[in-house]
């Protein structure tokens, strides 16, 4: 059933000074929570360093055998409700297909859903994936504007968005909702991109890895090994897409090894190894060479620079 979602402390905003010192020990008993019922111990993890160094992902290997550089990179463009029609959508995914080349990464594209069938044969020819932005639980109904996964299924399309980060703030989509769309994705045998990440607010309460903590731990409850294989993680922090502020590379570094250590908590360190983590932040041309450069930042989800495709050729052609 589609649940009405509820504002929680992972993805509010909380503006007011009051509610600061709430904000803090609420996030700490969730994390408590989360721990609970995932099986892992509870959280105790050090902050995380800046002071990561930049290296080469083929020279960096991780500690259960799998290197860093053997997950192949995934960048997605997340073109949101753009643009205005059809004809301009079919455009920029010529340009798209045309800007891939020869690159071995792998690449999708979130197409607004009235868009897919008319943009998708332009995209397969350059070997580009498509995806749904969003969906629901329920398979049909009544529903009224919503998308089931059978439906962006039935267009060839492999991959999902869910919890994106303007889902849980516009929509006040909660982790329920999430975890739910997470089993429906799954079960349709789709392979979903899970957004996590901290609002402004947050960040500035230090409480980054904290939220993510709580948004991985309730976002893949019941969520096996086995399926984690389909799973990819996109680590947005919220603060910096569309406000001009930065998230350094050293800082997304720090985030997405965290992530990686606590999947290994929930799960193991082979599981943990094998999942990309994409950097979700206001990704351009000028900075994915020195994210990419990071052992933990295995592809990015990108926003604006998607519906450039001088741009987006840039980023999918990293070096």
């Amino acid at each position: 059933d589609i649940q009405r979602p509820t504002c929680e402390i992972a993805s509010c905003v909380m503006s007011s000074s009051s509610s600061k010192l709430a904000l803090v020990l609420s996030a700490i008993a969730f994390v408590s929570e989360a721990s609970a019922f995932t099986g892992t111990p509870s959280f105790a993890a050090p902050r995380f360093s800046t002071g990561v160094a930049s290296s080469s992902r083929a020279h960096v290997a991780a500690p259960m055998g799998l290197r860093m550089a053997d997950r192949v990179p995934f960048m997605a463009g997340n073109w949101k409700m753009n643009p205005t029609g059809v004809d301009e959508a079919i455009e920029l995914a010529k340009a798209i297909a045309q800007g891939k080349g020869s690159s071995k990464t792998e690449v999708a594209i979130f197409i607004p859903h009235p868009f897919i069938s008319a943009c998708k044969p332009h995209l397969d020819v350059a070997g580009i994936a498509t995806g749904g932005q969003n969906c629901v639980s329920a398979q049909k109904g009544a529903f009224t504007g919503a998308t089931s996964t059978s439906m962006i299924k039935s267009l060839g399309c492999p991959h999902m968005l869910v919890g994106h980060s303007e889902r849980r703030t516009l929509w006040e989509m909660d982790d329920a909702s999430v975890n739910l769309n997470m089993h429906k994705i799954l079960g349709d045998d789709l392979k979903p991109i899970l957004c996590i990440g901290e609002t402004k607010d947050e960040y500035e309460l230090n409480l980054n890895t904290e939220i993510c903590a709580i948004q991985l731990s309730k976002g893949l409850k019941g969520i096996t090994k086995e399926q984690m294989k389909s799973v990819t993680i996109a680590y947005e922090p919220v603060w910096a897409i569309g406000t001009g502020l930065v998230c350094d590379k050293e800082t997304a570094q720090g985030v997405h090894k965290f992530i990686r250590d606590w999947i290994a908590k929930m799960y193991d360190q082979a599981t943990a190894d094998g999942v990309r983590i994409q950097y979700g932040g206001s990704v351009t041309p000028e900075t994915v060479d020195e994210l990419m450069a990071m052992p933990d930042i295995d592809g990015c989800l990108v926003g604006g620079a998607s519906l450039d495709p001088v741009k987006f050729a840039r980023i999918m052609n990293f070096k």
